[in-house]
């Protein structure tokens, strides 16, 4: 990917990318809307549960299945791989940024705020 971190105070604010990979990241979180400009922001998905979205707890089999080792999944996300234990195990809820980020790794629709 092509992308352009825009900091402030040296911490990461913005991400930049080419409109392009910004539509395969909305397809692949499963937004299927599109703004009709590139300006204006994706509107929000609906809130009611999709019962075909696999949930958090199954997680832990998703990756093994993908024979992907926690530390790896884990440094791919930006989080630690005791983090991403607790996740797995329902221990720890991450939130909507993590829970995308571990469904683009995973290469699923996206997860369910509840698992």
């Amino acid at each position: 990917m092509d992308i352009q971190i825009i900091t402030r105070e040296g911490e990461p604010e913005y991400a930049v990318l080419p409109w392009a990979q910004y539509q395969a990241l909305l397809k692949a979180a499963g937004i299927n809307e599109t703004p009709s400009h590139p300006a204006a922001a994706p509107a929000p998905q609906s809130t009611t549960q999709d019962p075909i979205l696999p949930g958090l707890d199954q997680l832990r089999s998703l990756r093994e299945g993908k024979g992907i080792a926690i530390e790896a999944l884990a440094r791919t996300v930006g989080i630690s791989p005791s983090y991403l234990a607790m996740i797995e195990s329902g221990e720890r809820q991450p939130d909507a940024a993590i829970r995308r980020s571990l469904a683009w790794e995973m290469t699923v629709p996206g997860w369910r705020e509840e698992s």
